[in-house]
Order: structure tokens, then sequence, then C-alpha cells
């Protein structure tokens, strides 16, 4: 073989090998096939500039322009290492060019793009189609195309066709002398302002390249002023004037202009605003009493009642810090909450201490309060007037951390209120549409029981409390709710797919509900489509957040499915500020994906004794001086509209063959297709193929994994399509209810490796009771023993809903706490209920 042709083999051996293709954001409100163009002259100092430049490196025009090439498509795709197709010939196919920005100076960058033209070029007349056919390759399908040389066409035009995959082709032309860009963009994927800051970013490159060839380019912003301040002030909520007030102290005005309404209602128990504020004020006394100190940490370990709700406003009341805790928790994982946030009074009640009080004996400074006993000491009932200012703090929510141990978030009062005031005006809490009900479904650890609990009294409204076995039977929620008249209602998708599918089998109206909220898990334009399929007069409103922003920042409201195949999280509420990073806290390109950032009244002061956590997250927001910057870690993009897309986070992103691939794309394709309830995508690596995808899914059966691929296929390329699809009847959760992607990261052949390090269950009830635990939890029947703690093993309160309802309501959740251990769960079965009632188990409601 000729040794040049040898070379040739090579070279594009291994830039075919490699792979990879870079994808731009599309950016238009009115998509409409077609073609356009856009032409940006350099001024004449530029060119010169550019000219000078290109002489002393001793480099054609267009290595130049390539290089600023490179830097725009790094900046719009979010990756160091970006691919391009180059038109070697003026009407021959573009050929891949890879391009990397990883060079620390705008040199350094030339240099290495130089480097890859000039091996590409002494390369271009090789046969890269019969290559790509012998390594079984597909061939690549550009985005985006370079033109070196702007070949004048017929009439003495500028060449830019475009390819049938590409969505811009750029080209470098010197028509008359002068130096242009001359681009071309399909229009359904770009709108006319979108090409123009396009140009505006290669040109953008272009001077800061020539002004200082030696500077650091990473850090270099390509956003012009104006959008810019497009980014950080138009894309923000909208202003609102906020009380200068504490949620307590407008809550106590509304017990002076309504003493007798009622407040709060479970079960058969109501309190009237006059009520509540008395056993709030008795309470917070008690606590005061007892050497509370401003923004002392108080613990609330009850059930979800009415003393529940007396204790949160007690503790504002009285200037501390509301800290909650679930009874069912794990002992060691109580005790080291409360040492953590350094807790000294915990309010708690009879019933709900089991757990409680193995943590307590650990904890001998700290003093356990029964909230009964308290309000009977005697204490007055008037309101107490204790200053608390509003950068005080609120509370403290314990989240899951990635290195396992819980992070304690604190949030201010001025944080919490905001979002009060956001759920009332965007939901519809206030009170132009009358008195309204708010249902409290979430559990107390879960940051959105606050906003449930407490905003209806804000507006005159009424907190409507759904206890737990109600929620387990669909049937009595459904008729709780509009028994209950509830107007605001707020559930996780899982759980709304649920009850869709109830009223879809027994259609009923819902007279006084004119609103859903969906959280804490992807909303899938399925079950949207779904529910304005059954009740298209109830709003949908799409919310996102996280703890550390005092809960949600951004509302998705729909009056009917969107056109886009994901539901968007929205744009920012008010007062709020949302970003899309680089790493270097500089906006991207508008469409361009980034991390998602947060700033402004929503942001929470870190987590509690925990510095260095808290500075790694929590920082001065760089735009805005005085300002707190939160960076969570989810990655996202902004859509037209200013509406903004989650992508997934910025540690699911992974490169497989040379391309970049984002986790969370993947799943959300996944989470799209009938039959599919919940998904995951990993990756997995073999010796004999390397890192390859690998999809988990849940759902009432397997869907085949033909129907899978093609559906997939659908709308991903072919390299993001999983190689292989495992079912399983539940995946493994956190503590937080969060799919555990470190469970299911082991290869498929590993996945049937027996644990056998426990006791395995012995008896018929613990061998059925251990299947529906695996299927709750999401594990393997062999990995659990009879020793084995429910909570201990990632058991939530939402998962003890789930268990109930797969042991056919034969255990509550009161039983799951008292005998979480699996042993002691199956002998109360097996005393107090027919085994047979184990066997039917098929999940319920």
């Amino acid at each position: 073989m000729d040794k040049r042709v040898e070379t040739g083999r090579e070279f594009w051996r291994a830039v075919l090998l490699a792979g990879g293709a870079t994808a731009i954001p599309r950016w238009t409100l009115d998509p409409a096939a077609g073609v356009a163009e856009h032409v940006a002259t350099l001024d004449d100092d530029l060119a010169a500039a550019v000219r000078r430049l290109a002489d002393r490196s001793e480099l054609p025009l267009h290595s130049v322009a390539l290089a600023a090439h490179a830097k725009v498509l790094a900046a719009l795709s979010g990756e160091q290492d970006v691919v391009t197709g180059y038109a070697a010939a003026p009407c021959g196919r573009p050929l891949p060019c890879p391009l990397t920005t990883e060079g620390l100076s705008w040199r350094s960058l030339l240099q290495d793009t130089a480097r890859v033209e000039s091996d590409l070029l002494q390369h271009k007349d090789f046969a890269v189609d019969e290559l790509e056919l012998e390594l079984g390759v597909a061939g690549p399908a550009f985005e985006t195309e370079f033109d070196p040389i702007g070949s004048l066409a017929a009439g003495g035009e500028i060449n830019t066709d475009l390819a049938e995959y590409a969505v811009l082709r750029v080209a470098l032309a010197n028509p008359g002398g002068r130096l242009a860009l001359h681009l071309r963009y399909r229009t359904d994927a770009l709108d006319a302002g979108s090409a123009e800051r396009m140009a505006g970013y290669h040109l953008t490159a272009l001077a800061l390249m020539v002004a200082d060839p030696g500077a650091e380019h990473g850090r270099a912003s390509l956003l012009s002023d104006e959008e810019l301040r497009f980014q950080l002030d138009r894309l923000a909520g909208p202003r609102r004037p906020l009380p200068d007030r504490r949620f307590h102290e407008l809550f106590e005005q509304r017990v002076r202009m309504h003493p007798d309404a009622v407040a709060a209602v479970h079960r058969d128990r109501q309190w009237t605003y006059r009520e509540l504020n008395a056993h709030a004020n008795r309470l917070s006394r008690a606590l005061l009493a007892r050497g509370l100190r401003r923004e002392g940490v108080v613990a609330v370990v009850t059930a979800r009642n009415l003393d529940w709700m007396a204790a949160v406003i007690a503790i504002f009341k009285a200037g501390g810090a509301y800290l909650p805790i679930e009874p069912h928790f794990p002992a060691d994982r109580i005790a080291t909450t409360l040492a953590r946030a350094e807790c000294t009074l915990v309010l708690t009640e009879l019933g709900s201490t089991t757990m409680l009080d193995k943590a307590l004996d650990t904890l001998p400074g700290v003093q356990k309060i029964n909230i009964e006993e308290a309000c009977a000491e005697g204490h007055a009932d008037d309101d107490l007037g204790v200053a608390v200012a509003a950068d005080q703090l609120a509370y403290i929510y314990f989240t899951s951390g990635s290195t396992g141990e819980p992070k304690g978030a604190m949030c201010e009062h001025a944080g919490m209120l905001n979002h009060l005031y956001a759920k009332i005006d965007d939901l519809g809490v206030g009170p132009a549409h009358g008195a309204p009900v708010v249902a409290q479904t979430a559990p107390q650890c879960f940051d959105i029981s606050l906003w449930q609990l407490v905003s209806a009294l804000l507006v005159g409204g009424r907190t409507l409390i759904v206890e737990q076995q109600v929620i387990l039977d669909v049937a009595r929620y459904v008729d709780t709710i509009v028994r209950g008249r509830v107007g605001i209602l707020q559930v996780v998708p899982s759980y709304l797919e649920v009850v869709l599918t109830y009223l879809e089998q027994h259609p009923r109206k819902l007279p006084d509900l004119r609103c859903v909220s969906a959280t804490g898990e992807a909303l899938k334009k399925e079950l949207v489509q779904r529910w304005f399929g059954l009740h298209p007069e109830i709003r949908l409103v799409n919310a996102y957040g996280l703890t550390e922003t005092s809960d949600d920042t951004n509302h998705e409201i729909m009056t009917r499915v969107p056109d886009s195949d994901r539901i968007p999280l929205g744009p920012p509420i008010h007062n709020v500020h949302v970003y899309v990073v680089d790493e270097h806290l500089s906006p991207v390109p508008l469409g361009a994906p980034g991390e998602i950032v947060f700033s402004g009244v929503c942001v929470g002061r870190g987590y509690v004794n925990d510095p260095e956590r808290t500075r790694r997250a929590f920082m001065a927001d760089p735009h805005r001086p005085g300002q707190r910057l939160y960076r969570g870690g989810d990655h996202g993009r902004w859509l037209p509209g200013g509406r903004l897309e989650f992508l997934g986070r910025r540690d699911t992103q992974v490169k497989i063959r040379g391309f970049r691939i984002e986790i969370g794309e993947i799943e959300n394709a996944l989470l799209r297709v009938p039959g599919v309830r919940d998904g995951a995508v990993v990756v997995a690596e073999r010796a004999d193929q390397g890192k390859h995808l690998v999809a988990f899914y849940s759902g009432e059966r397997p869907v085949e994994v033909d129907v899978l691929r093609d559906r997939l296929g659908a709308s991903l390329p072919e390299y993001m399509v999983p190689s292989a699809f495992h079912w399983r009847d539940g995946l493994p959760l956190t503590a937080n209810s969060k799919i555990d992607r470190k469970a299911l990261t082991t290869p498929a052949a590993e996945l049937d490796a027996v644990d056998v390090s426990s006791e395995a269950p012995s008896t018929p009830t613990e061998r059925r009771l251990a299947g529906a635990w695996a299927q709750v939890l999401g594990m393997r029947e062999d990995q659990i023993g009879r020793r084995d703690h429910f909570f201990e093993l990632g058991g939530t309160s939402l998962s003890a809903v789930k268990l109930a309802i797969a042991l056919n309501r034969a255990v509550s959740l009161e039983d799951i706490a008292e005998h979480p251990v699996l042993a002691n769960m199956a002998e109360l079965l097996h005393r107090e209920h027919a085994p047979e009632l184990l066997t039917s188990s098929s999940g319920g409601n």
C-alpha cells in the first residue's frame, strides 16, 4: 500500500472511530421550513487585525476563522471538544473536522486548529466513504459546516448551500476586498435573531483573539452586552413587592380579620383561626420559657396533624428555626440530624417517640417537649410580638448528600415568604377566587409540605391535612378532595397517574379544584395529555425548585398541552433570578446547555454546620453585588419565550465513542414510552465492548425491546439508544425517594450475583414479605435478610405507603414504623392477619 494512502487511512480511521457530532441550540418561536442567510461584514479595523494575526502566525485567514468557529461551537454545546463539517472542496461532501478548545490561550487554540486543518487538508482526497463502509460506522451528520474558501457560485454569490442534515453553514468570504462571514441557516431551527447572534459570537471571538492572542480564552464570554443584560434582567422573575412582615405576623392579621373562620381541618377535627393562633401562642411561650433564643433550632417529631401545624407556627413566632423529622426515621438518622443542627428542643406527641427516644439516649442535652402538656401549662394565648427579621433563619430541611451524609439546608423568612406568595399568585390560592382550600399531602421531611401547610392562612383560606391512610386508597383520596372542596392540589407525577387512572375508570366532577401542581419527578407529556383530555378546565402547573432555594423557583403554568416534546420547567417566579452558566459562572449563549444557578431572595444561607459543602455550593453572585448565588448541579437551557428546560444533572453527562451524551435526555425519552412508569439509564463497561448504555425501567409489565428501541430511536440519534433494556417491578430508591443510580451501575452480567451476607428469611410469611419489600424498594429479593430494617434499606414514608398497598393494607403506616425489621413485621402479620392476605399482593391502588 502506498505510504501516503496508508497514512491517510490511519488518520481517517482514528477520526471516524472517535466519532462525535456537535449539536447547536434551536431558537425560534415560529419554525417554518426554509433556508435564510445572514451576512456579517468585519469592520475595517477588525479585518486588518485578523490579517495581521494570520500573517504573523504564517497561517491563511480561514485558519483564524476556523479557530473562532471552534470557540463558538464550544460555547453553543458546552463542550471543549467539538466536530464540524469542513468543506475542503467546493462541491464535495464536508469532511469531519474534530477541533479542541482545551488550549489555555487564543494562540494555542489557533495553533491546535491550524494543525488539525493542515492534517485534514493533507488527506482530503482519501476515499472516506469507502472506509466508513469498511469500519461499519455511520457517516457523520454535521449540524454545522465551515467553508474555508467562500466558494463563488454563478453570478458571483457565495455558495452556502446546506447539506440535508445541516442546520448552519458558515463561510468566510472576501468579496470586493472586504472580509465577511456568510451564514446560511434552516428557519425551522433558527430565527433571524439567533443567526445574527451566532454571527456576533464569531466576530467577538475574532476580536478577542486578535486583541491579545496570549490571553486565556476559557473565561472569555462571547455574549454581547445586550444579550447579557437580557439574560440577567429580562429572563428573571417579575419584581413583586413583599410585605415588610413575617409569615406569622401576616397570619395574625388574618386572625384579627376573621377569627372564627375555619383555618385547618384534619380528620374530624377543625380549628378556627382564633384557636390555631391561641395554640401556637401558648406553645411559643412554652418554648421561650425553656430558653429558646433567636434562631434556636426546634425539631418537630409528630404525625401530620393540627398539633404539627401549631408547632410550626409557634416556632416562627418565638424567633426559632423549624426542623422537621418524621417519627419513623431510624434512630441513628434522627440523632445525626439533631446533632448536626445543634438542636436542643424537640416538640413531639404520644405515639411518635419510639425512634426519637432511642436517638435521645445518645443526646442527653436535648429536651423533649410534649405538645399537649406544654399547651396546658397555663401560658397566655395572645400574640407575642417577638421581633423577627426578614433575613432570620426560618427552617432547616435535611436532604440527601452525594457523599451519603444528609445536609441541612438553611432558609430564611424572606425566601419562605416569597415562595408562599408565588404559590398564591401562580396557583390561584388568592382570595379573588373565594376562600381557597389547599390540600396538605406531603410528608414533613419534604420542603413542599410547608407551603401546603400554611399558604392558605395568608389569604383567609383553609388547609385540609390529608392523612396517609387516605392517600393509600385512591377512591377515598378523590372523595376527600371533593368533599373537602379542595381548590389547590400538589402531587408527584407518579401519584397523579394513579389518580388519573382512577378518574378515567370512575369519571367524577371536581367542581372546586382549579389547579393541580406536579413536582418532585419528571412530568411526562403523556400524563399532561391525559389530564387535559379528562379535565381541560383545571390548570396544571409543573413546579421546579430545590430545597436550598426556598422550594420552587419556576412554574410552568399550563392551560393546554404544550407543543414541545418535553414539559418545560417554566419561567422563574417573582423576585427570583435564574441563570444558565458555564463553569466560570458566565451566562452561556441563549439555548445552549449549561448549569442552572439561582440568585435573589430565594437562595438560602447554606448548610448548617457544614462550611465545606456550603463553600462549594453557595457563593457571592458575580453579576449582582450583595446577592447570594446557589449552584445545585442541575443542567438545563433556556427555551424561546423565557422558559427553562431541564436536561439532567451535570454529573450524569458521559462521553461514549466521542459523543457527548446527556443521560437525562435519554431518560426523558424513555419516560415518554407508554407503559414505562420510571426509568434510569446508566453507563456499563465491559472489556469486550467498552462503555455502553444500559436502561432500567419499571411498569406494570415489560415492554417489547423492539418497541423501546423504536420509540427512543424516533427522537434520539443511534448512539444515544441504550444497548440493553432491563425491566424491574420497581427501581431502587434513595432515602429521599429518588432513583438510586449507584445501585444500577453494576454491569448486567453481575446483576444476578447473589448476596448471601445476611440471614435469609426463614418462614413462608417472611419470604412473602421479603418479596413485597423487594418490589417496593427496587431490590432483589435475595438481597433482603430477616433482620433487615425497612427504613435503613432506603424505605421512606412514600415507600411505606407503597408497601401498605402491596400488602393489601394488612399493615398500616404505624405498623411499619413500629415493626420496621422484616422478622418482626412478619410476626405481626402472622399473628394479626391471615397469611393468605399476602399471597395475592398485587399493588392495589
